[in-house]
């Protein structure tokens, strides 16, 4: 049984502003914005939601299968995803147009300014699950006639997934938003996501929560993480990276990403929400001391340890199934 996961795979290209972009966007003036941002630092990464989860999903040894598309300038993409051991079957090729590309500006907060060309993920409609077997799924950013095929033929065939709206919140009216609430599972979202996404629905973030099959996540960055679930809100603290491994953050990018493939993983092997949760966190912070969406390397049993000092529970739920034979990621190709 693989874990499913409709979302996009793009090229990422990194800028890095060594600023703030509070000192320089003015509220008073953003009816007229004209804003440059100087990046001396710049950097071309493998990206996409769907392709960052399958990467860390590797590294934990799981099954994966993406649902999406690339386009004339993804057969190297194509490759390494196949290298790592993703079932590539489910990946649309198209050759009369670009794969996507984000193009994203960092400043010394860890905020992002991100400008997405989709490409060829608005081809990924194409793509359904067939006589695919998943355990689980998510639905992430991808092209919004995908996310709407994809989310009905979960609901359909009885695969449990969660509803991840992320950057394509926009693309949605509340409706839709309603309707991929009603039939998903879980919903993830970050701390700014969901209250945008409680603003379109009329609600609130409790009542939405209360309203799901199984719970709400929110990330909050290096807050935390708070679950929603049985109308009770659990708070899971950040980690101190400095403090757990002797490095500090140096880029946010694809952290919830690999937060998402530490849920997955331990929903999939029957692991409470929270606990699946705590794993997801912890995979976020191992990301974020390093560059780029795939470029973590995953040491399970080191992953246990940590697992085991910070959350006995999860460890106690997850750690059989974390040491079991896998495939963990190869080391970072470039």
């Amino acid at each position: 049984m693989s874990v499913l996961i409709s979302g996009s795979v793009a090229f990422d290209t990194i800028m890095v502003f060594e600023g703030r972009f509070r000192e320089h966007i003015l509220a008073e003036q953003t009816h007229m914005l004209n804003v440059a941002f100087l990046a001396p630092q710049m950097r071309q990464e493998f990206g996409g939601c769907a392709a960052n989860i399958a990467y860390s999903l590797r590294g934990l040894g799981e099954e994966c299968t993406i649902l999406g598309a690339l386009g004339k300038d993804g057969k190297d993409y194509l490759n390494r995803l196949t290298q790592l051991g993703v079932n590539t079957s489910r990946i649309l090729l198209a050759e009369d147009c670009y794969s996507a590309q984000a193009f994203i500006t960092t400043d010394l907060d860890d905020n992002q300014i991100t400008a997405f060309h989709p490409g060829a993920m608005d081809r990924a409609e194409a793509v359904g699950i067939g006589e695919l077997q998943g355990s689980i799924a998510i639905v992430s950013p991808n092209g919004k006639g995908a996310m709407l095929r994809h989310a009905a033929e979960c609901h359909d065939r009885g695969i449990p997934f969660v509803f991840d709206p992320g950057q394509a919140m926009p693309i949605f009216n509340a409706e839709e938003l309603a309707m991929f609430c009603q039939r998903a599972r879980w919903v993830a979202v970050n701390d700014y996501e969901g209250h945008l996404l409680s603003e379109k629905l009329g609600t609130t973030t409790e009542d939405l929560a209360r309203s799901l099959q199984g719970g709400l996540i929110v990330t909050r960055g290096a807050q935390g993480v708070d679950v929603f679930e049985n109308g009770q809100c659990r708070r899971i603290n950040g980690v101190d990276t400095q403090l757990l491994f002797g490095h500090l953050p140096v880029d946010p990018t694809g952290c919830g990403d690999a937060f998402r493939s530490g849920l997955l993983f331990g929903l999939a092997h029957g692991a409470g929400l929270f606990e699946s949760a705590c794993l997801g966190n912890l995979l976020g912070a191992t990301k974020v001391i390093h560059r780029g969406g795939q470029n973590h390397l995953i040491d399970r049993g080191e992953l246990l340890g940590h697992l085991e000092n910070l959350y006995p529970d999860a460890a106690h739920s997850l750690g059989g199934r974390l040491l079991t034979p896998g495939h963990p990621a190869p080391t970072a190709m470039r």
